[in-house]
């Protein structure tokens, strides 16, 4: 009897800790019906001695449209969510494991291969945001960078010839980094001064020409203004001046 009691006790830590790892999975109808859960299911519970009950809602994991995404298949990329417990977690880090992703790949009823776990997901851009001011940032643009750059029809003709205009920096896919840190970019920092960002001209080296001096505030305002620039049609026809 008290050897009985005695691989209880020894037992109790075990049983516990697999029950904390038990959970509950929920995936649509169209998805289940493919029989994928049937494939993957036991391969990761006898993988990791995890209990998972397959639910119609309200489930600790999720399959659809929402989460991490993990595979692609019936013209959809599938996703999953979880709650922060640790079967849900080891679970989801397994289908994206390189046994996971076989698993998923090595689903082929009738040789037909129904997921592949090669996901591949496209960022969309996301638009800069300016918050400075527009109007204050085109006569900033033209007092202190029109002298080399063309900035619009103000300036067309007093421009240096070698500098890019504004309108043709805009066609950069990153202008707006290479205007927020212009201070950096070769020739500017010979001449350039932002305020609290630049450190001051070295006393044996001053600028050889009069010092573009701004704030950071100016730069704010002149990249609200770049952003309302059209950026230029290069492959627009030359027009005689």
């Amino acid at each position: 009897m008290k050897l009985v009691s005695l691989l209880c006790c020894l037992l109790l830590p075990f049983r516990v800790h697999a029950q904390e790892r038990e959970f509950t999975l929920s995936a649509p109808v169209e998805f289940a019906q493919t029989g994928f859960l049937k494939h993957i299911l036991p391969r990761f519970s006898l993988k990791h001695g995890v209990r998972i009950t397959v639910l119609d809602a309200d489930a600790d994991v999720v399959i659809g449209a929402n989460g991490i995404p993990v595979f692609v298949g019936l013209g959809t990329v599938w996703h999953v969510s979880h709650k922060d417990d640790v079967g849900p977690v080891l679970f989801t880090q397994w289908l994206l494991s390189d046994i996971g992703k076989r698993t998923i790949d090595g689903f082929q009823p009738d040789g037909d291969v129904l997921f592949s776990s090669q996901v591949v997901v496209e960022e969309e851009a996301s638009a800069p945001v300016f918050e400075g001011d527009p109007v204050k940032g085109e006569a900033l643009s033209l007092s202190r960078c029109g002298r080399c750059h063309v900035i619009n029809e103000t300036n067309r003709m007093n421009g240096i010839g070698q500098t890019p205009s504004f309108a043709l920096m805009r066609t950069f896919e990153d202008w707006w980094n290479r205007f927020g840190t212009f201070y950096v970019l070769n020739p500017h920092p010979s001449f350039s001064q932002v305020a609290g960002l630049t450190q001051p001209f070295p006393a044996n080296l001053p600028p050889a020409i009069v010092p573009l001096e701004i704030t950071q505030d100016d730069l704010d305002a002149i990249l609200a203004y770049v952003a309302t620039i059209a950026p230029a049609d290069l492959g627009a026809p030359l027009q005689s001046q």
